[in-house]
């Protein structure tokens, strides 16, 4: 869809959903005051919305016609404020209930991603110590810890020595009853924008990550200036095409629609792409990077807000 083909009277009143509840909150925060700058620049009718401080049920009140959903995390990007929306009939961005509940939960993205034949690294789903130990034992270390259902590298501990498991265990369960223990992949990290639903999604280009000491942690997401992002990659044509095409893969495998945003480890020992996971309701801080692609991709913010905005949707493909 062209954003010139959008009619911006006849989205309505927009909501943007930021803040909530969930540990991401603060990010959240900071993607909502960037959609809504850029909608009301579009002249769109858009109004900031906190669900951990107002119901839900106010947007029907505030005659809200459609949902901007910049809410990051549990309570947001997890198919329950999606289930809702659904309940209040008001059409919103990003997948579904269902594929926002599949993509959030780490173990069972990986789990259908490999019933689909998509390359991701090994892991096991852990509840205890022991479990974590089995897991050392079986799949080898380094070891990655991750709790199941957080984003932003919140949760995400690394275990290079046997001695070391129990703590990179306990640091990602602080988060999470549910942990993901993963081989750790020694290579380059990309990430795949994707935009759009089904045979019409589109990858954009891809961006390579260059954290100090490949550390890219909460604090060199979202506030360092020393991360690199390569866009373009700088990877050769062939290998970014090759990238894409599985991040689609991986994206509609899920039943993503509207947009996404798929991370990947290029191994470096065989040059092989392997899936880590993927964010339904992306990042658009000044150092996200969805909008850095979609820049690439001679998409500027505000045209990448009204874009997604325009794609709002409920479960049964109403708009």
């Amino acid at each position: 869809m062209s954003v010139d083909d959008i009619d911006v009277g006849a989205l309505g009143r927009v909501a943007v959903l930021h803040g909530g509840s969930s540990s991401e909150r603060e990010v959240s925060l900071m993607s909502g005051a960037g959609v809504l700058g850029a909608l009301r620049a579009r002249g769109v009718d858009a109004i900031g919305f906190d669900p951990a401080l107002q119901s839900l049920h106010e947007l029907r009140t505030l005659g809200v016609r459609r949902a901007f959903i910049a809410l990051h995390g549990r309570m947001g990007e997890d198919g329950t404020v999606q289930g809702a929306l659904e309940l209040l009939g008001i059409p919103y961005t990003g997948p579904g209930v269902l594929a926002s509940a599949l993509a959030i939960d780490k173990h069972m993205t990986k789990r259908l991603w490999q019933c689909e034949g998509l390359p991701t690294p090994a892991w096991r789903l852990v509840r205890d110590v022991d479990a974590a130990r089995a897991a050392a034992d079986a799949i080898g270390l380094p070891l990655i810890f991750k709790a199941v259902h957080e984003g932003s590298t919140l949760g995400l501990a690394r275990a290079d020595r046997r001695e070391q498991v129990a703590a990179a265990f306990a640091d990602a369960a602080r988060f999470d009853a549910m942990v993901l223990a993963e081989a750790f992949i020694d290579g380059e990290e990309v990430t795949c924008a994707l935009l759009g639903d089904g045979d019409a999604a589109q990858a954009l280009p891809l961006i390579r990550i260059q954290a100090p000491g490949g550390n890219y942690d909460f604090e060199h997401k979202y506030y360092s200036d020393e991360t690199r992002y390569l866009c373009p990659s700088g990877l050769p044509q062939a290998e970014e095409a090759a990238i894409r095409a599985l991040a689609l893969a991986s994206y509609r495998a899920l039943g993503c629609r509207g947009w996404g945003r798929a991370d990947v480890m290029i191994r470096a020992a065989d040059r092989q792409p392997l899936l880590l996971e993927m964010n339904t309701s992306p990042g658009m801080t000044g150092h996200s990077l969805v909008p850095m692609a979609a820049r690439a991709a001679g998409i500027d913010y505000e045209q990448l807000c009204l874009r997604v905005l325009a794609d709002a949707r409920l479960d049964g493909g109403t708009r």
